[in-house]
């Protein structure tokens, strides 16, 4: 599969300096920092700094480092949110939609860590 990347996306400027966001953790590979529309008490966005659409085009396609940095600091960031039931926290949610009929809104990969609060059920029954 091919995928697309529109580098004029909201996150691919972010990543450019273009515009401003609240940093919570930052590595070589990955950012964190928190949703301007927040939907929990902690709300945190991680996305890789390469040019990745959704999940799946980031694990086919990204090295091995991109992967581990990505995923140590998105744990990171649930235990510095306080949210980690590893070390203290009550819980958090992890969301990565894909595609649209998964309503992604922004054509970059990213995690929505969710937390600080109960979020209830996922999905209907």
């Amino acid at each position: 599969m091919t995928y697309s990347y529109d580098d004029q996306n909201i996150f691919a400027r972010i990543l450019r300096g273009e515009i401003p966001n609240k940093t919570v953790m930052e590595t070589e590979h990955t950012l964190a920092f928190h949703d301007i529309r927040p939907h929990a008490p902690q709300h945190v966005l991680v996305i890789p700094k390469g040019p990745y659409v959704n999940y799946d085009h980031f694990s086919a396609t990204a090295s091995a480092e991109e992967i581990v940095d990505f995923h140590r600091t998105a744990a990171a960031v649930c235990a510095l949110l306080g949210v980690s039931p590893g070390k203290g926290g009550a819980g958090y949610r992890a969301i990565a939609n894909s595609g649209p009929d998964s309503n992604q809104e922004v054509p970059h990969y990213h995690l929505h860590i969710l937390g600080g609060r109960n979020l209830g059920a996922l999905l209907p029954h």
